[in-house]
This record gives C-alpha cells, structure tokens and sequence, in this order.
C-alpha cells in the first residue's frame, strides 16, 4: 500500500489532530502538525499525548508500507523522551525511521522538531500481524 491518500484512510485519528503526512515510504515517514488550542496542555504548549500519537501515526504509516500482503500490524511499545515545549503557534515536523524490519515486529524511531529544536524522540516497536 503506498499511496498517500490509503494510508492517511486508514488512521482517522490522525486527520482529526491535523496531522498532514509529507511523505512516506519504506525507509521513513514525514509529516507536520501545527499548533492549535485544542491540541494544548497549560501554558499553551503542546500536549504530550498528542506528541505521542504524532509519533505513534508515523510510525504506522511505515510499518505499513512495510507489511506482507494481507498483514496489519499494532503499536505493541514505546518509549518518549520528551525535550523541549511544542510552542504556541509553531509547526511540528515529525520524521520517523526504522531502526529494525524483521517478520513479526518493526522497531521505528521518530525524532520530532520545532524549527531547529528537537521536542521529542520516540521509539516505538510494531507488531507484524498476519492472517490466520
């Protein structure tokens, strides 16, 4: 599966954050969110379950494009440091690479940035599921 419009089909949680998906194959997936009030926590700084999500979408989009035919995969751990303060009024950038692509699971790493700041790093394992 590696059209755009599929992929961001499959994750309407995704659509409802606002994230918009720049691109996406089997060695990495970009994407940004911008700030909104909705998305925020006190102070007007983003959310660290949404940042967690930013990075758990990411990394599904390219566990994804990396499944056998007819398999689906779950997010099954992760891990989030968390570094900086999404500020109000910016753009994340999120960019999410494999570390591991093996059979049963796939292991993504999704650093996410405010222009040169890192925000978040998360690392992520995915459950490869195949049909019966």
């Amino acid at each position: 599966m590696t059209e755009m419009a599929d992929l961001v089909a499959l994750m309407p949680f995704a659509d409802d954050l606002g994230i918009r998906v720049a691109a996406a194959d089997g060695d990495s997936a970009e994407a940004m969110l911008e700030w909104a009030p909705r998305l925020c926590t006190v102070g007007g700084v983003m959310h660290g379950g949404v940042l967690m999500a930013f990075a758990d979408t990411l990394g599904a989009y390219g566990t994804f494009i990396n499944l056998p035919a007819g398999a689906s995969t779950s997010t099954i751990e992760s891990k989030t440091n968390f570094f900086a303060a999404g500020p109000e009024g910016g753009i994340l950038r999120g960019e999410s690479t494999p570390l591991h692509i093996g059979r049963r699971t796939m292991v993504w790493q999704t650093r996410i940035t405010s222009g040169d700041a890192l925000v978040a790093l998360v690392t992520q394992t995915q459950m490869v599921l195949t049909p019966s």
